[in-house]
């Protein structure tokens, strides 16, 4: 009575808290939207927060492609390893365009994003990230929240503590203080080219899991909004971006992988289950040559059913091998070949020794069976002696 309970309030315990487990996994997935494509690989709203955090454009490129940091997992090239994205300025007046480039391979490069930064007359700042359309599909535009609407002051509010009306929300970074906002309109800003390899310092590491990644990176989220499926985040100064998309570079490499759907291969488990034989054993298929390789395993046939002999032999098949060694042991147990048949059950206790066709062909390709009708009952279904004791011509 205890025991039932027991189970019982175990069983209600865990019905209780399974609707907290499936609204977490939802959010999550709400968070993590995936597109079946490259950009996968390479969360842009983790970037663009990377990209208002940095002080320089040399330090956001090197942090961007540090292990430590986790967020660029791009695999562009499909050698298992993470590309190094190399970043390319332009300028026009108070337009920047900061693109994120990979050398799929010696002769073609891939754009991967676009960061654009423009000041307008009122020297309003603003900040966007596009995605390559063949790697995040048309229209995956990521930018900071804005600020949140002041608030309306209550004519008849009598408190002591007075209402900021002004205070933006604590999530959303302002993006005129973002501090590489403030170096590039600065007066000692400088133009940063990068190298045309891989700097020293990049060593290639291994990708992980798109599900991994993606819970590594989905809370970097929280002070942007746009990217997959928001209509209502477009592109700002379409003027720098139409610039940009004049000498957009893409790479045949990523359109071939990308139509043959090359670029899934990291959304399953690195371990798949390799599967087993229903069989005990691997040597089904060499009929009576198991006497010669005896099974690890002594006769699985045998344990389970009702053997017809009084003593079943342990080692079935190595005391048959030998020949003259059968007749001082008929073989009177139902499984001489004891992994040929992969069923434990009943099935393997019911195929009588007395049966003539339990060997057919080995007993006659000895030259020992016995011409003798009396001794065709005694045939050993694994023996090489056929009858133990018939003539030989």
């Amino acid at each position: 009575m205890k025991n039932s309970f027991l189970s019982l309030l175990i069983l209600a315990i865990s019905l209780l808290s399974f609707p907290v487990f499936s609204q977490t996994g939802s959010q999550a997935g709400a968070d993590t939207t995936s597109l079946g494509l490259p950009g996968d690989n390479l969360d842009l709203y983790a970037v663009l927060d990377l990209f208002q955090k940095s002080k320089t454009i040399e330090e956001f490129e090197k942090t961007l492609n540090t292990e430590k940091t986790g967020i660029n997992n791009l695999d562009l090239n499909l050698d298992k390893k993470v590309d190094f994205i190399k970043v390319v300025t332009k300028q026009k007046d108070k337009d920047f365009t900061f693109v994120l480039q990979v050398a799929v391979t010696e002769k073609e490069t891939q754009d991967v994003a676009v960061i654009l930064v423009s000041k307008d007359k009122n020297d309003k700042v603003t900040m966007q990230i596009v995605g390559d359309v063949d790697l995040y599909g048309k229209n995956y535009v990521v930018e900071p929240k804005p600020a949140a609407p002041a608030a309306t002051a209550n004519p008849g509010y009598t408190g002591a503590v007075p209402v900021d009306v002004t205070a933006p929300a604590p999530t959303v970074v302002v993006v005129e203080s973002a501090p590489i906002v403030q170096y590039v309109y600065s007066p000692v800003y400088v133009p940063y080219y990068p190298p045309p390899m891989p700097p020293p310092y990049f060593t290639a590491f291994a990708v992980i899991a798109i599900s991994a990644y993606h819970h590594n990176n989905y809370y970097y989220h929280g002070g942007y909004h746009g990217g997959y499926g928001n209509t209502t985040v477009v592109v700002h100064n379409t003027n720098n971006y139409n610039n940009y998309n004049n000498s957009r570079n893409t790479s045949n490499t990523v359109n071939h992988n990308n139509a043959n759907g090359s670029y899934n291969g990291n959304r399953a488990s690195t371990s798949s289950t390799k599967g087993s034989s229903a069989s005990p054993s691997t040597n089904q298929s060499k009929g009576s040559s198991a006497s010669a390789r005896p099974s690890t395993t002594p006769s699985t046939s045998q344990s389970k059913g009702t053997s017809a002999s009084a003593k079943p032999s342990t080692s079935p098949s190595t005391s048959q091998a030998k020949g003259s060694s059968a007749s001082t042991r008929p073989s009177t147990s139902p499984s001489a070949q004891p992994s040929a048949s992969p069923s434990k059950g009943t099935s393997s206790s019911t195929r009588s020794s007395s049966s003539p066709s339990a060997q057919p062909s080995k007993s006659s390709s000895m030259g020992s069976s016995s011409r003798s009708g009396s001794s065709q009952g005694s045939r050993s279904s694994g023996g090489r002696s056929g009858g133990g004791g018939g003539r030989r011509r």
